[in-house]
């Protein structure tokens, strides 16, 4: 049975307590959207969903550590018990832990592709029987400018998001026949909590970030998450297979 046309789409959106998940949560929600907020943060996931409850909008929050295969499908699953249909996912959350090749360890290779790489691809494949009957699907994967150039010490990081560059490739093509759109979003380096999990020096490491970019300077959450809502909106509806790069030019090139 198709889903309801007439009633708000629902999107799920992944790392969704901090960062450009909790801006994309807020603009969906700005957008009618029904949003499901996952993480594994409580408390951070509770004020991004307070946050869009007192603007009026719904929002459903559900802790996960996507790590977990089993997590992907429970997330699924209660959104749609939830909710009764799935229309977006947003495939943001990821893992960042610099390093040289010398300093990697299994666990920590393994965690990076649990997270960056398994769990987009688990959690589409569970979303898959809901987004067939959706009127209008989509897809987002958030990828980096790291899947694309090279930056010292980021390999495991950027490995991964090169394999999301590929799979969002190889999704839009498969799922095209469903009419269900898959897109990349490609941040460059933007100001979000997750620069403190690999940096002891923040105020260093963003003069050498922003040191980097064309346009000289990092980017913000914001103008990320308007690029995911415009790649799954009307306006974008003969666009799949993108990767498109929101970075102020960073995967151009330091500049001149």
């Amino acid at each position: 049975m198709m889903a309801n046309n007439q009633s708000p789409r629902v999107a799920v959106i992944t790392g969704a307590g901090s960062g450009i998940g909790a801006a994309t949560a807020r603009l969906f929600a700005q957008k009618n959207h029904r949003v499901v907020l996952v993480g594994r943060r409580e408390q951070k996931l509770a004020e991004v969903s307070d946050d869009i409850q007192s603007s009026g909008g719904v929002a459903l929050n559900i802790v996960a550590d996507l790590a977990d295969p089993l997590a992907c499908e429970r997330v699924v699953a209660t959104s749609i018990q939830s909710f009764g249909r799935l229309d977006v996912l947003v495939n943001n959350a990821a893992m960042i832990q610099t390093g040289s090749l010398e300093e990697m360890t299994t666990e920590l290779i393994d965690d990076h592709f649990a997270l960056n790489v398994r769990a987009p691809l688990l959690l589409a494949k569970a979303s898959l029987p809901h987004l067939r009957i959706s009127p209008d699907a989509s897809i987002v994967n958030v990828g980096s400018s790291l899947g694309s150039i090279l930056m010292p010490t980021t390999m495991l990081y950027g490995s991964t998001k090169a394999a999301l560059d590929y799979m969002t490739k190889a999704w839009a093509h498969e799922l095209a026949t469903y009419s269900i759109r898959v897109n990349c979003v490609a941040p460059g380096v933007i100001d979000t909590p997750i620069h403190e999990t690999y940096s002891d020096d923040l105020e260093a490491t963003y003069r050498d970030l922003s040191s980097r970019v064309p346009l000289g300077r990092m980017g913000s959450s914001q103008e990320v998450a308007e690029w995911i809502w415009f790649v799954t909106s009307k306006e974008a509806s003969w666009a799949t297979g993108n990767v498109i790069h929101v970075d102020g030019g960073h995967s151009l090139g330091p500049p001149a």
